[in-house]
């Protein structure tokens, strides 16, 4: 796995491997010993001494730790993301608020134009109502793609997950 230095998530890799005293930065170095089996260079005696319960528990412990890791990786990365959406989210918001000004003026500016041919009244009136058509379009179409999402169950998700099950409860019956 490659490691940047300058992100976040190498500095936590470098915190893992500092707790765990190293042993997985020699683990990367494999080097060959006196004897010509493949070892880890100073701690080959180490594992010649070791029985398979203290290794397995070794392996144990590591492959929590690595989870534990990941874990703290992966809720780092979601944080980031989060704030990062958040600010495009804000930035969204506000671009919104400039539009609805903006339809605005271009709504009084259409009542304007309307009032030289028309009445100020009917053009103010022929305005509004073409406006509110407008927004009840787009109601409609808002009403049915939230009908369309509701209940929010990842039905796909959960159907690919009791295929999963199947299939392992198949595996488990031969």
């Amino acid at each position: 796995m490659e490691v940047r230095h300058d992100h976040p998530e190498a500095q936590a890799i470098r915190a893992a491997e500092r707790e765990h005293g190293g042993r997985w930065a020699d683990a990367d170095h494999d080097t060959r010993t006196d004897h010509g089996r493949r070892g880890r260079g100073r701690h080959d005696w180490d594992e010649q001494d070791r029985s398979v319960g203290q290794i397995v528990g070794d392996l144990t412990s590591q492959v929590a730790h690595l989870a534990r890791v990941e874990a703290q990786l992966a809720a780092r990365e979601i944080g980031d993301k989060a704030k990062r959406g958040a600010f495009g989210g804000g930035m969204f918001a506000l671009a919104g608020v400039i539009a609805i000004y903006g339809g605005a003026a271009l709504a009084l500016a259409a009542g304007i134009a309307l009032a030289l041919v028309w009445p100020a009244w009917l053009a103010a009136i022929v305005t509004g109502v073409a406006l509110l058509a407008v927004a009840g379009i787009f109601a409609l179409v808002g009403r049915a793609k939230l009908r369309a999402a509701l209940p929010p169950v990842p039905d796909e998700t959960m159907e690919h997950a009791r295929e999963d099950v199947r299939a392992l409860k198949g595996r488990m019956d031969r």
